[in-house]
């Protein structure tokens, strides 16, 4: 098969390539190093041609809430356009575990990317995923105020990339789902908890705190906000083995 991976030359993009080539498939990697801009159009009709399935896995430069909103429709209809016409079957996205049921401007830019492909008439599939461990540091970092780090006291399942990407390697195979499948980590812990021990393994000593209202992505957060709901699969990594 050919799969076209927009974004993929992230984080989780070069992954899902490297897991499509050994199963023998013929990625390409599309993203604007490689020519590839789907904001602009510019080479996304020469990468499609003859792609059985897209896979977006790409995100904003800019998490302002204007910014990120018009980066996913942009991107996502340009897309959407330009496999209707290369006759593409297969539409795969990347999103977040809880992203309906936050009230966050980056959240609510996800669940607009949702729906223009739910609504496209494609076959389409979305694997939402929790956390990434490697997020850990800078999830700190845009939490930290008078250099302590207050983190929500809610439940939190962060997953490695690793087996993020396999699951949308598999996905992208596979025959539409025409619905979405979520991925969490094997361990439920604690958000300000991980955050605490995830900078300790980094020898950062930041003081990290439980606080009720520290928000996420500006948004306050429920019990639940952040975890899976319902079934869901589990990765395999644990924290302890990824931080070894």
């Amino acid at each position: 098969m050919k799969i076209v991976v927009v974004g993929g030359t992230g984080l989780i993009g070069r992954q899902v390539v490297a897991q499509l080539q050994v199963a023998g498939h013929e990625a390409v990697v599309a993203a604007p190093s490689t020519g590839v801009d789907t904001l602009t159009g510019a080479g996304v009709d020469a990468a499609l041609a003859g792609a059985d399935v897209v896979v977006d896995v790409s995100n904003s430069p800019s998490f302002a809430d204007a910014d990120v909103l018009s980066f996913f429709t942009t991107s996502t209809r340009t897309l959407l356009d330009a496999e209707e016409r290369a006759g593409v079957g297969h539409h795969v996205i990347l999103s977040i575990v809880g992203t309906d049921r936050t009230d966050a401007g980056y959240l609510r830019a996800k669940v607009a990317q949702e729906e223009l492909v739910r609504t496209s008439g494609r076959g389409w599939s979305a694997v939402r995923a929790t956390q990434f461990f490697e997020f850990a540091a800078s999830i700190a970092d845009t939490s930290t105020v008078d250099g302590v780090v207050r983190i929500p006291p809610v439940a939190f399942q962060p997953v490695a990339s690793a087996d993020v990407a396999r699951k949308v390697a598999e996905v992208a195979v596979g025959a539409p789902l025409n619905g979405i499948v979520e991925i969490a980590g094997p361990e439920r812990l604690r958000f300000d908890g991980f955050i605490r021990d995830a900078l300790a393994v980094r020898g950062d000593t930041r003081e990290v705190t439980g606080d009720p209202q520290a928000t996420y992505f500006g948004a306050l957060l429920a019990e639940d906000s952040l975890v899976p709901q319902g079934d869901s699969e589990r990765g395999v990594v644990t924290f302890a083995q990824f931080a070894a």
